[in-house]
């Protein structure tokens, strides 16, 4: 019999009660220290914590309830028959997150290098169906070489149990993944398919294939920060949401989080009561837009100084950037912000903002976060690296995502609304609830001056002056077409608003289409431009 079964029965084999509770004390605490002091040294050493810690860290304190604590891995395993220590190299269970209830695992490095086998998977399928069947978020926090190798296609199989539930799961709780180490090969796949990856600077690492790897085959040498470091899935890829610069701050972000989401598709966002106030008129959005529609200026200040107390959580700070989204709240109710930064590529939409606008606008359409959208747009951008790869088909993404959205949805233009992207940023013909425009709006398919370059380019050439005369027609352009009017006129924006009353007008609102009642064609589902 091996030593570990042996142990356990012979401390629970006692005859007297006060024998056995002594020895599930004993039992208890092999399960919680499973590693030795020199391997949780080590982690330390690396600037990383243990998973329990960790597991302490995220929940309110004395809220964890563990889940399978003795479970271990099944016997004729090769070179691990003789080393089966209890909870097999991850902890499962649920607790609480500033009172809401949580389900989380968290994988020990300590053990077999966290290493995931078919016990190990089973645990974690386990308290992710105890969140599924309970309505509440399920956090992961990854630290693992990756596949046990001596379980073989079982390894293999409970990775796919698990990439199932993800599937299953998703736009039903919130799922987030908490990178905290290696995580490597398939096993990054259950992290891509959840709902936000946070990651943490130095210790977190993601790919499909190592530096080794990579080298041996193509020869290109780069090192594991480089490849799929914290820096590089969260400015370069866009794989990961958020980064930290160590891992106390990623969990208290983790919290910050969770405060905007609901527990589960069937609820809304907990509401907080603001310190702001809901009529408070801002002087200073009058000032934000320059005179000069080719100066820019940070969408960002015009979120914060409407969100209550400034309070806006950026998501995907560091990737495609000429899109800004994030949460903020409204007189206490959380929405979702998704915004054309004319900081960054003038605000265009290309590729990699496409696709980040639209995943967002899906999230907080399936979790019942209202949309708030700041337009800033003078088109798609151009290029024929754009072309070749596929903006059509990517910005047909956030066309689509927005489409499909039934939660509210208020449109802000702030500046420019130029073409099609005009159409894609939620406007009233794709199902915007609101739209708005300050008066320093322009809403046309295009800028006064390439039009009428287009227009008039004869009776430009057979002036006189064609300079002077260009001017003139720019001007003229400009005035019937680059102001909001036009649109109000026929009815595309609702009102044409001081940019100091969009906080009030924004809460009135958002008030006003909570309670809409979509209806939606019966369908399994649609087919989005993937």
């Amino acid at each position: 019999m091996l030593e570990c079964t042996a142990m356990q029965e012979e401390r629970l084999g006692e005859k007297t009660t006060a024998g056995k509770i002594q020895g599930l004390e004993r039992l208890r605490e092999q399960a919680e220290h499973p590693a030795s002091e020199k391997a949780v040294a080590r982690q330390h050493e690396k600037g990383k914590l243990t998973a329990r810690e960790r597991i302490d860290l995220l929940l309110d304190e004395g809220t964890f309830v563990e889940v399978d604590r003795y479970r271990v891995h099944r016997s004729c395993n090769f070179g691990l028959d003789e080393n089966r220590p209890l909870g097999d190299g991850v902890v499962t269970g649920y607790g609480e997150v500033s009172g809401r209830k949580v389900c989380v695992f968290s994988q020990d490095f300590t053990v077999f290098g966290g290493s995931l086998g078919e016990i190990y998977a089973q645990k974690i399928c386990k308290v992710m169906d105890l969140a599924m069947s309970t309505g509440c978020p399920v956090i992961g926090i990854n630290d693992s070489g990756g596949a046990r190798i001596q379980e073989g296609v079982a390894s293999l199989a409970g990775y796919a149990d698990i990439f199932h539930r993800n599937v299953q799961a998703s736009g039903v709780i919130p799922q987030i993944s908490v990178v905290m180490g290696p995580c490597a090969g398939g096993a990054v796949y259950s992290p891509a398919i959840t709902d936000f990856i946070f990651m943490v600077e130095e210790t977190s690492h993601m790919f499909i294939t190592g530096p080794d790897v990579i080298k041996s085959v193509t020869g290109e040498e780069v090192t594991f920060e480089d490849l799929g470091g914290a820096a590089t899935h969260n400015g370069k890829s866009g794989v990961a949401h958020f980064s930290a610069p160590d891992e106390e701050t990623c969990l208290e972000d983790v919290r910050y989080l969770l405060s905007f989401l609901p527990e589960n598709n069937l609820e809304a966002a907990p509401y907080y009561k603001p310190l702001d106030q809901a009529e408070r008129r801002e002087a200073a959005l009058a000032e934000l837009v320059p005179d000069s529609s080719q100066k820019p200026y940070d969408i960002r200040d015009a979120v914060e100084l409407v969100a209550d107390d400034g309070d806006f959580y950026e998501v995907q700070e560091g990737w495609a950037q000429n899109l800004v989204c994030g949460f903020a709240r409204l007189d206490g109710h959380a929405v979702g912000i998704v915004g054309n930064q004319p900081m960054v590529l003038a605000g265009t939409l290309d590729i990699d903002a496409s696709t980040k606008g639209a995943r967002f606008v899906r999230f907080c359409d399936a979790f019942n976060i209202p949309l708030v959208t700041f337009v800033d747009v003078p088109g798609f951008m151009p290029g024929t690296d754009q072309e070749w790869g596929g903006i059509i088909r990517h910005g047909a993404k956030l066309l689509y995502a927005y489409s499909e959205a039934t939660v509210p949805k208020i449109t802000v233009i702030t500046r420019k609304a130029y073409g099609g992207a005009y159409d894609v940023m939620c406007s009233k013909h794709i199902g915007a609830d609101v739209n708005v425009s300050w008066p320093t709006g322009e809403i046309a398919v295009m800028g006064a001056s390439a039009a009428v370059g287009i227009i008039f380019r004869r009776q430009i050439s057979e002036s006189e002056d064609p300079e002077a005369e260009r001017e003139r027609l720019i001007e003229d352009y400009e005035e019937r077409f680059n102001n909001p009017m036009e649109a109000a006129e026929y009815g595309f924006i609702d009102d044409v608003i001081d940019p100091r009353e969009t906080r009030p007008y924004l809460v009135k609102s958002l008030e006003m289409v909570r309670t809409k009642r979509p209806e939606r064609p019966s369908r399994k589902h649609g087919n989005i431009p993937l």
